[in-house]
């Protein structure tokens, strides 16, 4: 302790040359925890947005996620309702699982025939109110916009009903019926007038039979579409669809093809009358944390009941957020490495000012009787002492920055998302960030001032003692 009471009183003996380095210290814990936070929340904010749309987990048929997409329909699960009740009653899962849901993906042809166009899509079916669901989960308790959520204008009441993007809304001439902003008009060369007549033709004799009267097809004043989709037996089936809804989905690719409606319109659509099934079941956790335990569990109880389906985790099914993250990690390693190089030299910059300035004391503590490793511990204990100052004053302003900035109600597009969100800073989520930071610039202002601290040590007694 009097070691580290002489370092205090010695580091002030130059007070503006030690403010300098506690304050450069700290910016660099500021700079640090700032971003890492606004990594944090990237990384929190696009793993929530993924396990709302996708859940943790997604359980096919094997072959269906390497395969599938050529023909969806022949990967389908049958008795898909039983293997939910098993997976339900499983002691090991139903604490860590918190909903299932089916889901049905495929590919098809829609067609606005009022207007001569039609396009391809990819079709996705679900449960309206268990998708509904899906989007509340917030484990993270991260800042967001309601307005997705309130966007899924379906209803479980509603099985005819559906939600395209709004690129396909663009291409199939449906922006002045659904309301859809910048949307430019086709030009009138592209709009299939020298089209010749049987090529206008739609394929509704194709469709199963409505449960729709005409009467009441009549009265339905939402716009439709006609959905063409092979069925499990190769035979072209087609649906009528109608849009209650734009969903812009923030990726041009998907919003130009997307079109997601109940999943028993979808179950319609791809099997026509033979036995429904689905392509896909998602499994949401409650935490993120419990993925690998309930993916082991989950094969562990196929393997058991001689299941022939397979397990994909959300960073499988979406491998951008893997991308994301590994690009952050990159940037961020190397923002820490600057602000580590700035302390480094920093610190031994005041340091070997310091052994200069004290050459003569240095001399006579050395004549007293002090030896080599008395003068050595005293140097570096002067830098721990800085290295305590400038990390916990800088890790003080970072959560005084953070709350400001959390709290000023800036907001941003994040990639990948359509919606503004609260630019918020993050870091406390991650246990590792403040004490690792705080820790790694102790260490590192202790290991500037090793070689200051042993070029004092190594001082030839008569030499300091004569030194003016």
């Amino acid at each position: 302790m009097k070691t580290l009471h002489i370092a205090f009183r010695n580091i002030f003996r130059n007070s503006r040359r030690s403010l300098m380095t506690i304050l450069a210290i700290s910016v660099s814990a500021v700079a640090v925890h700032l971003f890492g936070g606004y990594v944090a929340n990237i990384i929190y904010g696009m793993q929530s947005d993924y396990v709302r749309d996708n859940g943790h987990l997604q359980i096919y048929r094997k072959g269906f996620f390497d395969y599938g997409a050529g023909n969806p329909a022949v990967y389908g699960i049958s008795r898909y309702q039983e293997i939910m009740q098993l997976i339900n009653a499983d002691p090991d899962l139903k604490n860590i699982v918190l909903m299932m849901t089916p889901i049905l993906r495929f590919y098809g042809i829609a067609g606005n025939f009022k207007k001569d166009v039609s396009k391809t899509f990819y079709g996705l079916g679900y449960i309206p109110s268990e998708y509904k669901k899906m989007r509340q989960w917030n484990d993270y308790s991260m800042k967001r916009s309601r307005a997705r959520l309130e966007r899924i204008v379906l209803a479980d009441s509603d099985t005819e009903a559906g939600i395209i993007g709004e690129g396909m809304a663009r291409m199939l001439l449906l922006c002045e019926e659904l309301n859809v902003k910048n949307c430019a008009e086709k030009p009138p060369e592209a709009n299939g007038a020298d089209l010749p007549a049987e090529a206008k033709e739609d394929f509704s004799f194709l469709s199963e039979s409505d449960d729709l009267n005409p009467e009441q097809e009549a009265a339905d004043k939402r716009p439709k579409l006609d959905l063409l989709a092979a069925t499990a037996g190769g035979a072209p089936n087609v649906v009528s669809l109608y849009v209650n809804n734009t969903e812009i989905q923030g990726v041009k690719a998907l919003d130009d093809n997307y079109v997601a409606m109940h999943i028993s319109l979808a179950q319609r659509l791809l099997y026509g009358k033979g036995q429904k099934k689905v392509t896909g079941i998602v499994v949401q956790l409650r935490h993120t944390k419990d993925m690998a335990l309930a993916k082991v569990r989950l094969q562990q109880l196929f393997d058991k009941n001689k299941l022939d389906l397979e397990i994909r985790d959300f960073t499988l099914i979406v491998p951008m957020y893997k991308q994301v993250i590994s690009f952050l990690s990159a940037l961020f390693s190397f923002i820490a490495v600057i602000m580590g190089l700035i302390v480094l030299f920093t610190i031994i910059n005041t340091m070997t000012m310091s052994v200069m300035e004290r050459v003569d004391e240095i001399g006579t503590i050395r004549a007293l009787g002090l030896r080599r490793g008395g003068i050595l511990r005293q140097f570096i204990a002067e830098g721990l002492v800085l290295g305590v100052l400038g990390a916990t004053f800088g890790v003080l302003a970072s959560v005084v920055l953070a709350y400001g900035i959390n709290n000023s109600g800036l907001t941003w597009i994040p990639p990948n998302y359509v919606d503004r969100v609260p630019l918020t800073i993050l870091i406390f989520i991650n246990p590792f960030l403040v004490p690792g930071c705080w820790l790694g610039l102790v260490l590192l202002s202790v290991f500037s001032s090793v070689f200051p601290a042993r070029k004092a040590g190594k001082m030839v007694i008569v030499d300091a003692l004569r030194h003016v």
